[in-house]
């Protein structure tokens, strides 16, 4: 079975996309902060006869995300990290002529030093990962065809490409190569990209998240790397952002999850992607920016 890590993952799109996960049969590794709802949520995983493993802890700790990993290895491999957990650096949010500098660091040390340090962790796992090479072929990737050439110039798919061509992929005058290891799946926000008022201290956060994904999808040429911008959700944290606003009529985090799903489905090449986009039957990176 294939294998994947979720961060905070007891409530809000980690939970979802762990149901979404274990009902394809997926075993799971799944963090929070807090012990309680962690192991709530993972009672109800463990009830569709997947394995999971449920360990609380902080994600800037490098001795939890260690623990993480050797779960992971464990269970047999790394097949997929989600870097979901997340915290906003002001609650409610605020100017950034008032927002708390502590605030920022801890929004960066979450967003941005965890998930990198999660990676590095990872990275040997998730290189080993054979899990999107199996499909077969029916669906590879999505997009241009990879830089791999046959005997008559033509293109074609191979999943094991010549390590000349690896080391090329990602150059500028090179069609994108799309490898066949395992996917980091790194949680976006629209406020990475677009100016709104008091989202300044977590919208930078978050832009520094999707640079460092797009530079890792350069590095690591073998692995799909995507940076997500989930919309607008009903969830506590966009609660604790705006605790005034009457979000009743935003979408569940539920409704997210077939949008995720996509980019495993179809091994989409690395990029950035919006999962209104996804959604609506756009799959092309870069679809919000």
């Amino acid at each position: 079975m294939p294998v994947a890590i979720i961060t905070g993952a007891s409530k809000g799109l980690g939970r979802a996309l762990a149901a979404g996960l274990a009902g394809r049969g997926w075993d799971l590794v799944v963090d929070a902060r807090s012990a309680g709802p962690l192991e709530a949520a993972a009672r109800e995983l463990h009830e569709t006869g997947v394995r999971v493993v449920a360990l609380p802890g902080d994600v800037t700790d490098g001795g939890h995300r260690a623990a993480l990993v050797a779960a992971a290895a464990e269970l047999g491999g790394l097949d997929l990290l989600v870097n979901n957990a997340s915290v906003l650096g002001a609650e409610p949010l605020v100017r950034l002529a008032d927002h708390p500098l502590d605030g920022l660091r801890a929004a960066l040390e979450v967003n941005v030093v965890a998930p990198l340090g999660l990676v590095q962790e990872a990275l040997p796992l998730l290189r080993a990962s054979s899990y999107l090479a199996s499909y077969g072929g029916d669906i590879p990737y999505v997009g241009e065809i990879p830089y791999i050439r046959g005997a008559d110039n033509a293109g074609a798919y191979d999943s094991h490409p010549y390590l000349s061509d690896v080391r090329n992929a990602g150059m500028y005058d090179s069609p994108p190569y799309v490898g066949t290891g395992g996917a980091i799946l790194n949680i976006s926000s629209d406020a990475a990209v677009e100016a709104y008022p008091t989202w300044g201290g977590y919208g930078a956060a978050k832009a520094a998240l999707d640079q460092q994904s797009a530079v890792l999808a350069v590095e690591e040429p073998g692995l799909r790397v995507w940076w997500v911008d989930p919309g607008d959700m009903r969830t506590d944290l966009y609660a604790a952002a705006v605790p005034d606003d009457d979000d009743s009529g935003r979408p569940l985090p539920e409704t997210v999850v077939p949008a995720l799903l996509r980019l495993l489905d179809e091994a989409a090449v690395s990029g950035r992607y919006a999962a209104a986009d996804l959604l609506a039957g756009a799959a092309d990176p870069g679809g919000s920016r």
